[in-house]
This record gives C-alpha cells, sequence and structure tokens, in this order.
C-alpha cells in the first residue's frame, strides 16, 4: 500500500507539474488568431488533447520523482531489490484509461473533421490551380485571379489542383490544410469569420522556389464581394480570360499590363531578376538583358523569349540545370497572357 504522506507528496508534486505545464501551454502563443470556423474547431481539439496530456504529465511526473527520491540507495549499495509482484488493478487502469482517452480524441477529432468538411447549403466553389511557384484562383463565372478574395460568414469549397509536383494549401489563420497532388482533384472547405488580409502559404516542399510560392488573401464583406466579383468578371468582359489578372485579357487594359501580371500570377518572379517587374530572386536566370543572350542563341528576341517560356530545357543557361522550370506554361497561360508575356520581357511598349 502507498504510504499516506507518499500520497501527499505525489499530490503536491503533480499540482506544481500541471500548474507549470499549464503556464508553458496557455502563456505561448502557440497557434494564430482564429479567422474561420474550421480553425476554431481545430483549436478546440488542440486544447482537448493538451489538457489530457498535462494531466498525463503530471501524474507520470509524481510517480517518477517519489519513485527516485523513496526508493533511491546508498551509492555502495550493490545488492538486489527485494522481490515485488506486480499490481493486478494498476495494470488494468494504466491500459483502460489510455486507451479510453485515445478513443476521446477520435471521436473528437472525427466529429471535427466532418464538420469542417461540411460547406454548407450555399457555398461559393473557387477552384485553385497550384504550380511552380504560384497560385491561381478561378471564381464561378471563369472569374480569375492571383489574389485569394473571399466573403466572410459564407463557406467556401475549393476544387485544388496541380499543374507539376505536389503543393499544399495553407492559410495559419484558417487552419485547414490540404495536399495539391498532380492528376487528383482534392477538396477542402474553409467559413472564414472575420476580414482582413492574410497569407496562403505552400507547404509542401516543390522545388528551388518553394519559400516564395505565396499568395495574397484578402477576406471581405459579402456585400464588398459581390461587388468585387461583379467588378472583375466586368474586367474580363470582351478579350481573353487571363488566369492570372482576374478575367481580363487583353482587351481589359494595355498588353504591358497584361504582360506584367501574367508574369507575377505565374510566379516568374518568384525565381528570375526582372527590373521592371520589380523581381530580385536569384533561382533562375536574370532576364534584364534576354537579347544578347537571344543574340548569342541565334534567334529573334520575342522568339527566344517564347522559346523559353513554353519549351525552357531547348536552351539552358550555363551554370543553371534543366528540368527545373515548368513546362506547361503553353497550356496554364492563355494566348493573349502569353503574347503579353513575351511582349513584356522583349521590353516592347503595349497597345491601349
Amino acid at each position: 500500500m502507498i504510504r499516506r504522506g507518499a500520497m501527499v507528496k505525489m499530490v503536491v508534486i503533480a499540482a506544481l507539474a500541471a500548474l507549470i505545464a499549464t503556464l508553458v501551454a496557455v502563456l505561448i502563443d502557440w497557434l494564430p488568431e482564429s479567422a474561420s470556423e474550421e480553425m476554431d474547431r481545430i483549436t478546440f481539439v488542440y486544447w482537448f488533447a493538451t489538457i489530457i496530456c498535462i494531466g498525463i504529465f503530471s501524474l507520470v511526473a509524481a510517480v517518477i520523482v517519489e519513485a527516485v527520491w523513496a526508493f533511491r540507495v546508498k551509492p555502495d549499495d550493490d545488492t538486489d531489490g527485494p522481490p515485488i509482484h506486480g499490481h493486478t488493478g494498476l495494470e488494468v487502469a494504466w491500459t483502460v484509461v489510455p486507451a479510453l482517452l485515445v478513443i476521446a480524441i477520435g471521436v473528437v477529432s472525427a466529429v471535427v473533421l466532418s464538420k469542417n468538411a461540411d460547406a454548407g447549403s450555399d457555398p461559393l466553389r473557387v477552384r485553385v490551380f497550384a504550380q511552380q511557384f504560384a497560385w491561381r484562383f478561378v471564381y464561378p463565372g471563369d472569374v480569375r485571379s492571383d489574389e485569394l478574395v473571399l466573403p466572410v460568414d459564407r463557406g467556401v469549397e475549393f476544387e485544388l489542383e496541380s499543374a507539376d509536383v505536389i503543393h499544399s494549401l495553407w492559410i495559419p489563420e484558417m487552419g485547414q490544410k490540404q495536399d495539391v497532388v498532380p492528376g487528383v482533384t482534392q477538396e477542402i472547405v474553409i467559413t472564414p469569420t472575420r476580414t482582413g488580409r492574410f497569407t496562403l502559404i505552400c507547404t509542401e516542399l516543390c522545388g528551388l522556389g518553394h519559400s516564395t510560392m505565396r499568395a495574397p488573401v484578402r477576406v471581405l464583406e459579402q456585400a464588398a464581394f459581390a461587388q468585387w466579383l461583379e467588378q472583375r468578371g466586368a474586367e474580363g468582359e470582351g478579350g481573353g480570360a487571363g488566369a492570372g489578372s482576374g478575367g481580363g485579357g487583353s482587351g481589359g487594359g494595355t498588353t504591358t499590363a497584361l504582360g506584367r501580371e501574367t508574369f507575377a500570377s505565374a510566379g516568374c518572379g518568384g525565381c528570375h531578376a526582372f527590373e521592371p517587374a520589380g523581381s530580385d530572386a536569384q533561382i533562375g536566370p536574370q532576364l534584364d538583358d534576354l537579347a544578347a543572350a537571344a543574340e548569342e542563341a541565334g534567334v529573334a528576341l520575342p522568339q527566344f523569349v517564347r522559346q523559353s517560356i513554353v519549351d525552357p530545357d531547348a536552351v539552358i543557361t550555363p551554370d543553371y540545370q534543366p528540368g527545373v522550370m515548368p513546362k506547361d506554361f503553353a497550356e496554364s497561360l492563355s494566348p493573349e497572357e502569353l503574347d503579353a508575356l513575351v511582349a513584356f520581357l522583349s521590353g516592347e511598349e503595349g497597345t491601349e
């Protein structure tokens, strides 16, 4: 039997251990401030599991400290310890109780996963395209943007597709995270609960430009979002639907403006330095002296630029490796976008 004094000491030790663990859990901001219903539920699971872990930690710490103190031996005592027999009641307890706790965590997690997959009766459906190293978003009515804009207090159902390798979508304040796998359409639901600006991050190592694969996120009031969506749709009328320009094709602005937008939305700035675009990345060759590279290759500048976009391994710049730049821009960019990007990189003036 455990002595009353030993029991009291273990209770005190357990209380101290629980206090220290609780202070560590509470005083440090382990999670970002929630901005979605799904994040609220994920936070609940986090604290539910944390409280259980603090209880187990406190009990184990108390037993270990008391055992080390009460049953310590002198440094020169090499005798065997007394023979003892296991305690059936304790063995049943430390098997059944953890099993019940694990089941409880599993049940709570399953309920949260189910609720987090429910977009409600009238969700907004947004298609998300990921490719090295950029995100693109397509809204109902073929409205396209390289910025993710969402309405507050409305479920958003994302359909995720990848053009090349595995990526992963994550907005820290909104909790949900989902891998984007080539050849597979994944789905995820987010219901924003507060307006503001956030950042979408790729959390799956996807190549040399992985750290630059981010996209701005804005959450607007529902009326403001409807106005934004209508405006973006109007900008796209009468021209090719530019995936990175919010639906605007060549008819939605100058060729230079579309080229600049395509440079940003296609992720070019994540790898290449190009002064007119304000990019200073060093992953791929710098693009400010393409005329010299075209002359060395014996090809006209616009033709050289176009070939470098649609067939990037045709001419490899010294000190750079083939197979890094995506090869699907001919399919992922509209003809208007491709023409505008070629003109932008070639330094040609756009037309009104």
